[in-house]
């Protein structure tokens, strides 16, 4: 079909350049190749070329963004450190990726109102290590926390590893500033703890994937770093659903653990090649527990909790550097599991009643459809992230996967859980919203966006479709 076009890409990219003042706009092939296919993803590369990628410096730079993109009918995708794994922030052909990766200073870090304001581009761990500098830390910590932005794991409501104590990123985000699809600027929730007026319009845009408005400043809450011992340690079940019978009865005994992670016996052996490491040898699950501000009576109930459960060789230690490789042990699971082939990797999240079941769910798919799947998760808040395998050689995802994946999500669903728990939505689910929200749900969530973003701009075909 020929497309007879009213403006010139020189056009329109002369008008984009006047419009950025601060920051820069960048047009080289190497810079579009890059930062429009660069998801995590595997099965899906995006959705074609962006046009540009402008680096914005100031709020006036994304406002100048939106006015071409308004003006030209233009698809903005948002992107900090794209880091998605789910297809959020590759480019769309034509678009402009809107980068606030330049927008990275913390602004302010007030121990006196235990909080931080910053702007979307500062990395998760270095505001964590700013913060401990002045005895408080950012508790959100996600897999990627050396390299993932604030702005990106408000845009996905990130979660992690101590997601089980002290909540996902939405429990620590208090206000956000926001230009909306239309230029303007508001200022949502604020500095305080608690906040009753009006609308929580403030957790609307928290997990909304840049499809609502762009975020140019953030406020978190900080927590005072925990007095007392803080332990770490291992301990080996006999399978997933052992495991998660164990943590459940942890969750309720009131010893309130800071990490629970679980790791089947495939995650495991991949771990072991992947360290040079036996913990195969032990069994066939894995639990990295933690608990910060321990006394001696908490601990001995956590182990009295796991002797119940059958838990073998449990090993724990108060030392620091220990605990660091314990904690990157965890973090070492992903790459340990993506060497050398293809990878699907999904992150339910269940009722804590229903993760027992679930394990030994995903475990008998995988068996009835003869694919390999790799279990782990944040066992402490059930969340659940299977990663689905087939060889490298080949491109296309495989029938059995995909078949594989569908009885995953459908049991679920039915087991009251949600498809996802922390990764968020991108492209590789939004076709799942009605399964997951029901008809009117799925339709109100479409006014909402037609209310913010009128002419479907921001981020178009992720999060909803």
């Amino acid at each position: 079909m020929t497309v007879f076009s009213a403006y010139s890409d020189d056009d329109i990219l002369a008008d984009l350049k006047a419009q950025v003042a601060d920051g820069a706009v960048l047009t080289d092939q190497a810079t579009l190749q890059k930062q429009s296919f660069n998801s995590n993803a595997s099965g899906g590369d995006g959705s074609g070329l962006a046009r540009a990628v402008v680096e914005v410096q100031s709020v006036a730079d994304i406002q100048g963004v939106l006015k071409v993109a308004r003006k030209y009918h233009l698809p903005v995708i948002p992107q900090t450190t794209a880091t998605s794994t789910v297809i959020g922030s590759d480019g769309i052909a034509g678009g402009l990726i809107l980068s606030t990766r330049k927008m990275a200073q913390i602004l302010e870090i007030s121990k006196d109102d235990s909080l931080a304001v910053v702007q979307p581009g500062v990395v998760n761990g270095d505001l964590d290590q700013a913060a401990r500098k002045q005895g408080l830390f950012y508790a959100p910590d996600p897999a990627s926390k050396p390299f993932s932005s604030i702005g990106g794991n408000v845009s996905t409501n990130a979660g992690g590893m101590s997601t089980v104590r002290y909540g996902a990123t939405k429990d620590n985000v208090l206000g956000l500033k926001v230009v909306l699809a239309d230029g303007r600027k508001v200022t949502l929730g604020g500095r305080t703890l608690k906040q009753a007026f009006g609308y929580d319009l403030t957790q609307l845009f928290v997990g909304a994937e840049g499809t609502l408005g762009i975020v140019y400043e953030i406020t978190v809450k900080l927590m005072p770093i925990p007095l007392g011992t803080s332990i770490m340690g291992l301990a080996f079940f006999k399978d997933m659903a052992q495991l998660a019978q164990g943590v459940t009865a942890i969750r309720m005994s009131g010893v309130y653990p800071t990490m629970l992670e679980a790791l089947d016996g495939n995650t495991i052996g991949a771990l072991d090649k992947y360290e040079k490491t036996h913990y195969a040898d032990k069994s066939g699950a894995m639990l990295i527990f933690r608990l910060d501000g321990s006394s001696d009576a908490n601990i001995q109930v956590l182990k009295d909790l796991l002797a119940k459960y059958d838990a073998q060789d449990v090993q724990v230690t108060a030392d620091e550097d220990e605990q660091a490789q314990l904690i990157q042990l965890r973090r070492d699971m992903l790459p340990a599991v993506f060497a050398g082939q293809n990878h699907l990797m999904e992150d339910m999240a269940l009722p804590l009643s229903q993760l027992a079941p679930m394990m030994a769910y995903i475990q008998q798919v995988g068996h009835d459809l003869g694919v390999t799947i790799y279990t782990a998760g944040h066992a402490g808040d059930g969340n659940v992230h299977p990663t689905l395998v087939w060889p490298k050689d080949q491109p296309e995802v495989p029938g059995a996967v995909l078949e594989a994946l569908r009885r995953i999500f459908w049991k679920t669903l039915e087991l009251g859980g949600t498809i996802s728990g922390e990764h968020a939505v991108g492209m590789m689910k939004n076709q799942w919203n009605q399964p997951e929200l029901d008809d009117n749900v799925d339709y109100l969530q479409h006014q909402l966006k037609t209310l913010l973003d009128p002419m479907n701009l921001l981020n178009p075909k992720r999060k909803i479709n």
